[in-house]
């Protein structure tokens, strides 16, 4: 006895050629898409942003442990000045621009 399961009639195999003709073509589509300089451009700009995002998150950390790591030297726990280490520092700083400032005045002449 032969086996008929695998006989197919010509207009299930025309159709079988049709949905098989449309998958190709909606796949043709898809790589054109993907391949198309503006979808190549695109990705690469996402792509850009989203390491900058990231290099820019990391950089926003990293300063602002340092800032409160310099803030702890200059505040007490109850957020009160630490004298002993203000007035050096504004000393130092009045110094510095009093030096710029004389040195400024000294090339004006």
């Amino acid at each position: 006895m032969a086996d008929t399961s695998d006989i197919r009639t010509p207009a299930q195999i025309e159709a079988d050629i049709k949905r098989r003709r449309e998958v190709l073509a909606e796949t043709l589509d898809e790589i054109g898409v993907r391949v198309h300089p503006k979808t190549i451009v695109g990705d690469a700009k996402a792509k850009v942003v989203s390491t900058i995002d990231h290099t820019l998150g990391r950089a926003y950390v990293s300063v602002n442990k340092a800032v409160t790591d310099v803030k702890a030297q200059f505040v007490d726990e109850e957020g009160a000045p630490r004298l002993e280490r203000v007035v050096p520092v504004a000393l130092v700083a009045v110094g510095l621009v009093g030096l710029l400032a004389l040195g400024t005045r000294r090339r004006k002449r």
